[in-house]
């Protein structure tokens, strides 16, 4: 059924929405040629029916590469799902539908859940440039039950942190709404308090090195640049920890960075 993407490709690319994204926040305007970001959710689309994923994760860089802290390669992460998605003239076309978690327009600090479509998903990138996770087979099963279930939502926490700790249950950002489904479907539980349990003894966060003063005023610029959630030491996931975790637990079939012209070894 996946790789029937691959004549319908074309159909599912004309759904275009609302304008997206910049960072975890959507709206905000396109930093790119609308023809070359629909050419390259076009590849991205391709690529993964080719690979027979009928879940991954998927890494997209919101904002100019050269800013982004050491570590840091993408600054969202989301979930690809294979799905049949109803086009505008009621006809119906299989294609991968993006399961994200936004910051709020209106208030940085609050998170919502929103799907859109991969077109949508790449429009306010700076960079064509996806990092992209295929669970293994196994995994994708397990995946798959969690976001078409009770528990995707069951893990959302709207109190929206950029460096949120995913040892913590006070704020959560896009990669630990991520990182919270991946150990829901390996441990069968949507139990936050045994889910942070797993992630404090197994995961890895990625360490952002940032001076004490622009600690101190970060919540004067935005209430969602709190550290407060962390000790002396700032750790969050990215979409880099994770793909290291499932690659070192056997969790990933693949890993990769895929571009208009390469798709390289992550």
């Amino acid at each position: 059924m996946i790789r029937k993407l691959l004549s319908l490709i074309a159909a599912v690319t004309s759904l275009h929405a609302a304008p997206a994204l910049a960072g975890s926040s959507e709206g905000g305007k396109a930093h790119l040629p609308e023809a070359e970001v629909a050419s390259f959710s076009n590849r991205v689309q391709l690529d993964l029916a080719a690979r027979g994923a009928g879940i991954a994760i998927v890494a997209r860089t919101g904002r100019p590469p050269k800013s982004l802290p050491k570590g840091v390669s993408y600054t969202h992460t989301a979930f690809w799902v294979f799905s049949s998605i109803r086009q505008p003239d009621g006809r119906t076309a299989q294609g991968y539908r993006v399961y994200n978690l936004y910051q709020k327009k209106d208030d940085l600090t609050r998170s919502a859940l929103v799907q859109e479509s991969p077109m949508e998903f790449f429009r306010g990138a700076h960079a064509l440039d996806a990092g992209i996770i295929i669970p293994t087979p196994q995994l994708q099963r397990k995946l798959l039950r969690v976001v078409s279930g009770s528990a995707y939502a069951a893990l959302h926490n709207p109190t929206y942190s950029v460096l949120a700790n995913p040892n913590t249950t006070r704020f959560q950002n896009c990669t630990e709404h991520t990182l919270d489904v991946l150990m829901a479907g390996l441990h069968g539980t949507q139990e936050q308090n045994a889910i942070k349990s797993r992630i404090a003894a197994d995961f890895q966060a990625q360490p952002i090195k940032i001076s004490g003063l622009k600690r101190f005023l970060a919540p004067a610029a935005s209430a969602a640049l709190t550290t407060s959630d962390h000790g002396d030491t700032i750790a969050t996931a990215t979409f880099s920890s994770i793909a290291r975790h499932m690659r070192d637990n056997n969790l990933a079939s693949e890993v990769y960075r895929l571009t208009p012209d390469h798709a390289l070894r992550f």
